[in-house]
Parts: structure tokens; C-alpha cells; sequence
């Protein structure tokens, strides 16, 4: 099979980008290796200068002026590559396996999220419904694409012992199978530029969906307001459960930032993102645990900083027995270093960004431990 996918954003496909005319459809997955195609291997990368240009991608830059050897278009390119760290470091994939992912896509796609290619080829990594890899639309989300790539990888036997070009034909299977030595200097340099990039990636990152560390303290876990939440009843994903409102009594900061927390209920979680435009075709602009919590205050006029290991020592301590609407309520690892945080709603509820694959939502607190709380009003 040529091609295999890293998709990021939904991108909803019209008929008539799925049936194909012409020579759209005309083009193979042979055509996109041409297309923008380089020749001879990437050997000389200055990996400082790749950072640079990287970053003035991220911050965002036109890309008119920027130039990393071996990317024609990288305004496109770069957030396409952010894409595929992302999802790696969100499913604690090592290093060396972002780095064939970003390879992968490089040969398959140029990074870039086609809607073409050799017979139903589609996406980042080129992958094919007709294969099993999800429909046509899930294949154009980037997010989707990569966790499926990162997915195949893992099952491989013995993928790390291997080098990139034959760990990434194992998962790819294509008809050009020593091809994606060629990328691996550039995807080394541009995995480490981007990871770089993340809260907490050069630690134990930020919002990680395994626990690490020590387990949680039992000593805050039993203390609890008055209300848990079960009075709701089931919460479906995404939804206010029904009765709900905001308690006349929030201050209306707090308020305020419940509001628009709850404006992004059901957008897909993405670790690292921005959630400055969790409804938005790019996925770097949905949510994360912590940075709903400091967009939701931001849009209430108080600043928080960017990584729950921070967020934990905001304003002051409360008891987990005493919350008010607007409290940030901490869980996972350690109460000096929480993996999780959230906000708490009144009437026994709170809002989250959970985890990879999970949309932001509501759940009863009766269904958190809890390692820390703050006021931060």
C-alpha cells in the first residue's frame, strides 16, 4: 500500500473531492512523490538554523520569507509536522518513533493533507479506507491520521531496534521501500525544533494521559463540597447536563470564565493546544486540560500561566471541601505536581479537558480525586 495517514483537522470532503475528476484523481501517490520532489538525501541539516525557521513558522510567519531545505511550502508543512509531534507525545511515543512518523509523511505527502493520491490514497501518511485505516474523512483529520500511524507502529515487533526507513515500510508497505531514509535528518531536526515548542515536553509533559510518579494522595480525595454531581444522573460527552446553571452566587469572573469553558464543550481534546479556536480547522487551536483553564480566564480578564505544574501554585489554596464556582481542582501524579486540572462548576460539577480522543466536557466531581485546589479570583 503507498499510502498510509497522519491527518489533523476535520476536513469535511465534498462528493466531488471523493469521487475525483480529472487530473485531481489523475494524480498518484507517484505523482506526490515528484510533486516538490528532492533529489539525493538530506544529509547536511544545520539543526539550529531548522529551529529558527521553525519557530518563526509557529509564531506565525507567512512562510514568504522563511526557508528550511527540503520544505517548498513550509507554512503548511511545519503545523502539519506540529501535528504529528503532537499526537506522538500525547500518546508517549518516544522520540525516534515521531521521527519516523515525520519521515513518513515526508515521503508519502510532502507534510502536507491531500485529497488525492494513488487509488484512494488519502491524507498526510496516504493511507486508504479501502485498507482499513477509516473513512475518507477521518483519514484528512491529521489528528486521526497520525494516532493511526503511531498505532500501526507500535505493533510492529521490535520497531525501535530498526531504522527509520524499515520501521516506516513495515507500517507503509510501499512500493518505494528504502525512500524514507532520505527524510530522516530533517525529521530529526524538525521533531526536536517542535517538541521543544510544548509545555513540558522535555519533562514529564504537561497533560499526559498516563499517570506517573507517585499515586495520589488519599488524604484531600475524601473531602468533597456538599454536591458530587450524581444528582445529574449520565452526562453524555459534551453537554450541560439538563438543570444545570451557573449558581446565582459565582463571582462573575468566574462566571465569565465558566461561560466560555462551556462554549467549548465537545471539541476534541489536543495536548498542547492553544484552545484558541477548539471549533477551528487547525488542531493545534483545540484544548488541553490547562490551556482551557487559562482561556477560560483570559476571556474573564485574569491571566493564569500556561501548565497545570504552574497553575497548581496560582492564586490560593482552598479546601476541596469548600470549592466556589471558578476553583481549579487538580488531580493525577503528585499534589506538588498534578498531571490533570479542571474547573469547578458549582452544583457538584466540573469542566474538563480530559484526554486524547476525549472532547471537552462536564463530569460529576464525585468522579475526581482530589490532589489540589486553588482560588485563583
Amino acid at each position: 500500500m503507498k499510502g498510509l495517514a497522519a491527518g489533523i483537522g476535520v476536513v469535511f470532503l465534498s462528493p466531488i473531492l471523493i469521487a475525483g475528476t480529472g487530473m485531481m484523481l489523475a494524480s498518484s501517490a507517484d505523482a506526490v512523490q515528484s510533486s516538490g520532489s528532492f533529489s539525493g538525501c538530506l544529509t547536511d541539516i544545520d539543526s539550529d538554523k531548522v529551529a529558527e525557521q521553525v519557530t518563526k513558522i509557529l509564531d506565525g510567519a507567512s512562510g514568504k520569507d522563511v526557508h528550511v531545505e527540503g520544505l517548498d511550502l513550509p507554512a503548511q508543512q511545519v503545523p502539519n509536522a506540529q501535528t504529528i509531534v503532537a499526537a506522538g507525545l500525547s500518546l508517549d511515543i518516544p522520540k525516534k518513533g515521531q521521527i519516523i512518523a515525520l519521515a513518513t509523511a515526508m515521503q508519502e505527502s510532502r507534510l502536507r493533507n491531500l485529497n488525492y493520491g494513488d487509488r484512494d490514497s488519502l491524507g498526510l501518511f496516504q493511507q486508504r479506507p479501502s485498507q482499513g485505516w477509516g473513512s475518507a474523512q477521518q483519514i484528512r483529520d491529521p489528528v486521526y491520521a497520525s494516532e493511526q500511524f503511531y498505532k500501526h507502529l507500535l505493533k510492529v515487533d521490535g520497531w525501535q531496534q530498526m531504522t527509520v526507513t524499515q520501521a516506516a515500510q513495515a507500517v507503509q508497505k510501499s512500493g518505494l521501500p528504502d525512500a524514507y531514509a532520505q527524510w530522516e535528518n530533517l525529521a530529526t531536526a524538525l521533531q526536536s525544533a517542535i517538541a521543544k515548542t510544548f509545555p513540558g515536553a522535555g519533562d514529564d509533559a504537561d497533560d499526559k494521559d498516563t499517570n506517573q510518579g507517585e499515586k495520589p494522595s488519599t488524604s484531600t480525595t475524601s473531602c468533597a463540597p456538599g454536591q458530587d454531581g450524581t444528582g445529574f444522573g449520565r452526562i453524555p460527552e459534551g453537554s450541560v447536563p439538563k438543570g444545570y446553571s451557573i449558581p446565582k452566587d459565582a463571582d462573575p469572573k468566574a462566571r465569565k470564565a465558566i461561560e466560555w469553558a462551556m462554549h467549548q464543550l465537545g471539541t476534541l481534546y489536543q495536548w498542547g493546544g492553544s484552545c484558541t479556536n477548539a471549533h477551528g480547522p487547525d488542531p493545534m487551536g483545540r484544548c488541553d486540560c490547562s490551556s482551557l483553564m487559562q482561556q477560560a480566564y483570559a476571556h474573564a480578564g485574569i491571566t493564569l500561566t500556561r501548565t497545570t505544574y504552574t497553575q497548581v501554585n496560582e492564586g490560593k489554596a482552598v479546601s476541596p471541601a469548600h470549592l466556589k464556582p471558578g476553583d481549579l481542582i487538580f488531580s493525577r501524579g503528585t499534589a506538588s505536581r498534578p498531571e490533570h486540572v479542571g474547573m469547578y462548576m458549582g452544583e457538584g460539577l466540573v469542566i474538563e479537558a480530559p484526554r486524547t480522543t476525549k472532547p471537552v466536557r462536564i463530569t460529576p466531581i464525585k468522579d475526581w480525586d482530589i490532589l489540589a485546589a486553588r482560588r485563583v479570583l
